[in-house]
């Protein structure tokens, strides 16, 4: 099972969510953040389970509930319930099963870069992909790529393997530079400002989250789409 540092939690980081968070039109902007707090929710079981069995029976659990939002309503949990009043409308419940995959590739032991990959794709370019559909922002591949280049960038500081985690920034670096390399639509640019957070993280280590000159970015980016 994947070995993650719980400790690298960026000051900040709250701060610039939010102001990504307020870039998505009103009508979505709870969606996303229900989005966003699932994948938080998720990734907080591997950090504080240690048995993989434990793990997978945790996530099985999620993946059933959030298929089920799509015919009953949603269990006594603030995040399905969230979920299931901001998403499924426009989101099916099986859609959003597909971020558990994700999490669970990281099960894999040993981990190896088929993982990362399946990672990559389930957690980020599903995360990406659902947000999308509820912005009615345009889905194509562009979406995908920062999506998983988010989801990399973010599990690399979360690494304790460096090994694992250069891997996890050189593959970040390759989706994130062909997907920033556009105009964004007004109505992605939520997304496109996470995907800037990310890109920032892997090429200015040196400002961190809360960073003013990461606060002009995101704006710059709400402005031009650039």
């Amino acid at each position: 099972m994947i070995k993650v540092d719980n400790s690298r939690t960026l000051p900040g980081a709250t701060t610039e969510r939010a102001l990504a968070l307020s870039y998505a039109p009103a009508d979505a902007r709870d969606g996303l953040a229900a989005l966003l707090a699932l994948d938080e929710r998720l990734g907080a079981i591997l950090r504080t389970t240690r048995e993989p069995l434990v793990g997978q029976m945790r996530l099985t659990w999620w993946y059933e509930a959030l298929e089920a939002l799509d015919r009953a309503p949603a269990p006594a949990e603030p995040v399905l319930a969230a979920l299931r009043g901001a998403v499924v409308a426009r989101v099916p419940g099986a859609e959003l099963a597909r971020q558990v995959e994700g999490w669970e590739a990281l099960l894999e032991t040993p981990l190896t870069s088929a993982a990362l990959e399946a990672h990559a794709s389930a957690r980020g370019g599903g995360l990406f992909g659902a947000a999308a559909a509820l912005l009615g922002a345009p889905t194509d591949d562009t979406i995908a790529r920062a999506g998983e280049g988010w989801a990399l960038a973010d599990l690399m500081r979360h690494l304790s393997d460096p090994v694992l985690a250069a891997a996890a920034r050189d593959a970040a670096r390759s989706r994130l530079s062909g997907a920033l390399d556009r105009r964004w639509p007004p109505r992605a640019r939520a997304l496109g400002a996470l995907a800037w957070l990310a890109r920032l993280d892997l090429t200015a280590p040196t400002r961190p989250a809360g960073h003013p000159a990461r606060a002009a970015r995101l704006l710059w980016h709400r402005l031009s789409g650039r």
